[in-house]
């Protein structure tokens, strides 16, 4: 049975489905599986597969209906009067929900065989908490509205503090009560927005005009939502609330692919850009100035954040900055309010989900088979793993945004995009950083395939299971620089109802 929901192209149909809680509920299921075959880990391991493979299934079975122009929904209860937990799909929620379900599948393979080869201990922990934490991210893609996705967004932290300490060392306890000091704080920032929103409009729903537009609410007081919306956005990781990604490394390389491509981060740009396009939305965002102000804030992460990376020889930690530095690029895509920068943010999240994967996949294979961290200890790596620093050469080729990588067609919309608001301070930002980029990843290509170790290294490629996930996807990080329409297609439905299409 289908109803109306307004967006700010017109009336959208909606379908009434129990996919979207279907598609949380499976990893849960999984989580839960997960703890009862704790003591037998092919049958524990299978589960968490199995539970990626069907979770996925789920999200990828309501594209036809969003590609037709319509929303899926699903209310569960209503806490108050325009207040309900409720999920609904679009277009921009689909494609992230389809990247974090799809990369779940990869991580968790690629899991299998880290914490095999490392013989880590807890593995029934790690399991668990990782399945809650995809079923968070799934949760935060398909809210409805505010306090939906507070609920899932608080969970994630609290579910992902085990695995950023799951080695459970001094180092680690200390980056884990940083991590919790940073997200649970911004907890409290975002909770207030949430109140005050409730109280001036009544409703929390998202709508692409925004919630605020036309509620009569004085200029500083907007200014003053926007501020605290985005320190609750801290899981996005711009400057200055950013130096809990980097300590967060501390963790096991799969958390750290987790943290930056999958969920964590992932979940904080998708929420920020949501509050600016859909909480704020285009109109007020360009009256108050909050755009042009969030559209340089971004760009001073960019550039800041990639000298950083370039001052560091451990390689998890030159991708975490580097992390910062791209998820910026999201938040520049949204505050320049136009067609071309909106769609390549929305597309960024997912050719960087792909390429930053690869990247920390790889620097994980490394520790494995050779125990090395260091760029200055990665001399000649590449004869003894060639496939792989040929993956990681594809990550960073589309790091870069090299043409024919998946990168390349994200930045080249951000370009236009920045053309469009007429902002060449900000292209000239995005061309330098793009040297940036090549100047922080073709050191550690460099080191691996035309300089001599200084000794005699005698290690391989690391288990199938790691090898696997991050060969493929490196190759689909160009696949999707090759035949971009399909993301394309589900950026541009979100795109034409934010700006007033059809």
């Amino acid at each position: 049975m289908g109803n109306r929901s307004f967006a700010r192209g017109g009336l959208m149909e909606s379908v009434s489905s129990f996919s979207p809680a279907l598609a949380v509920l499976a990893s849960l299921i999984g989580a839960i599986m997960v703890l009862i075959f704790g003591r037998l880990p092919n049958i524990r391991e299978g589960f968490s597969v199995g539970a990626g493979i069907v979770k996925f299934g789920i999200v990828a079975s309501m594209i036809p209906v969003v590609m037709d122009g319509k929303l899926v929904e699903l209310k569960l209860w209503e806490l108050l009067p325009g207040l309900p937990v409720m999920f609904r799909v679009d277009a921009f929620g689909l494609l992230f929900g389809l990247v974090a379900s799809f990369l779940w599948i990869f991580t968790t393979l690629y899991s299998i065989g880290y914490m095999r080869a490392l013989k880590e201990h807890a593995q029934t922990r790690y399991f668990f908490c990782f399945a809650i934490a995809i079923s968070s991210a799934i949760g935060v893609a398909f809210s409805a509205n505010l306090f939906t996705l507070f609920i899932f967004y608080e969970i994630l932290t609290i579910s992902t503090y085990p695995l950023v300490v799951h080695i459970e060392t001094p180092e680690a306890m200390r980056a884990g009560r940083k991590y919790l000091l940073y997200l649970l704080t911004a907890g409290v920032f975002f909770l207030f927005s949430i109140v005050a929103v409730y109280h001036y409009t009544g409703t929390t729903d998202f709508a692409p005009g925004g919630i605020l537009e036309g509620k009569g609410i004085p200029e500083n007081m907007l200014k003053l939502l926007f501020i605290t919306f985005m320190i609750g956005s801290a899981k996005a990781a711009f400057m200055p609330l950013h130096s809990w990604l980097p300590t967060a490394m501390i963790a096991p390389t799969p958390v750290s692919a987790l943290l930056h491509a999958v969920a964590v981060v992932k979940v904080g740009v998708f929420t920020a850009t949501r509050i600016i396009l859909y909480v704020f939305g285009v109109d007020l965002m360009n009256e108050t100035g909050l755009a042009l102000a969030m559209a340089y804030f971004a760009a001073f992460t960019i550039i800041v954040a990639s000298i950083f990376a370039l001052t560091h020889d451990n390689l998890k930690k030159r991708l975490a900055y580097s992390t910062i530095s791209q998820l910026s690029y999201i938040i520049l895509g949204a505050a320049l309010l136009t067609p071309a920068g909106i769609t390549g943010g929305m597309l960024h999240i997912l050719n960087h989900a792909f390429t930053k994967i690869t990247l920390f996949f790889c620097a994980g294979a490394i520790i494995v088979a050779s125990g090395k961290e260091k760029i200055s200890e990665m001399n000649g790596i590449g004869k003894q793993m060639p496939l792989t620093m040929l993956a990681f050469t594809l990550g960073a080729l589309g790091m870069a945004g090299i043409p024919a990588t998946a990168g390349f067609i994200s930045k080249l919309y951000l370009l236009i995009g920045t053309v469009e608001a007429l902002q060449i301070p900000l292209l000239l930002v995005l061309l330098a950083s793009t040297l940036l980029n090549v100047a922080y990843f073709f050191p550690v290509i460099i080191n691996a395939f035309f300089k001599r170790p200084e000794k005699e290294q005698s290690f391989k490629e690391a288990p199938l299971f790691m090898l696997v996930p991050l060969i493929l996807t490196g190759l689909i990080s160009i696949l999707l620089g090759i035949l971009p329409d399909a993301p394309l297609a589900i950026v541009r439905i979100a795109v034409a109802n934010l700006m007033g299409g059809t």
